[in-house]
């Protein structure tokens, strides 16, 4: 069982951990969408002499989309840039979580018009995994 929580989503990915944010983060330079960041909590608490599995978030995004929601509602730079979790479950099982584009137009009461870049953004990053 996968843990769920309000506003995200998550899918399967068949992927190692960074392999999944190698090709996610591939596709994004060929869009031209930043790539700001990427953490791998799992190699920190190991670094700190904890174990964890592997777990790296991607941060990244573009102005062009993210610049509209955060003027709309400025309260939404909280969850921008964007970002998209791989993580390994107990069973080995990889899975990739995100920020539904939904929850984050009722969070902040955002229109479509707004909301549809990071809409577009996450089913960019998805498109790799169906």
């Amino acid at each position: 069982m996968i843990p769920t929580a309000n506003g995200l989503l998550t899918k399967p990915s068949p992927y190692s951990v960074p392999e999944t944010l190698d090709r996610i983060e591939a596709l994004l330079h060929s869009k031209n969408i930043t790539v700001f960041a990427r953490v791998d909590h799992s190699g920190e608490a190991e670094k700190a002499g904890l174990h964890m599995p592997p777990t790296q978030v991607l941060i990244f995004g573009n102005p062009k989309g993210g610049t509209p929601v955060m003027l709309a509602n400025p309260l939404s730079a909280i969850d921008l840039p964007l970002k998209v979790l791989a993580w390994q479950d107990a069973d080995g099982k990889v899975w990739l979580t995100w920020n539904d584009p939904q929850y984050l137009k009722a969070r902040y009461a955002l229109s479509d018009d707004v909301v549809a870049p990071l809409a577009a953004a996450t089913t960019l990053v998805t498109q790799l995994f169906q």
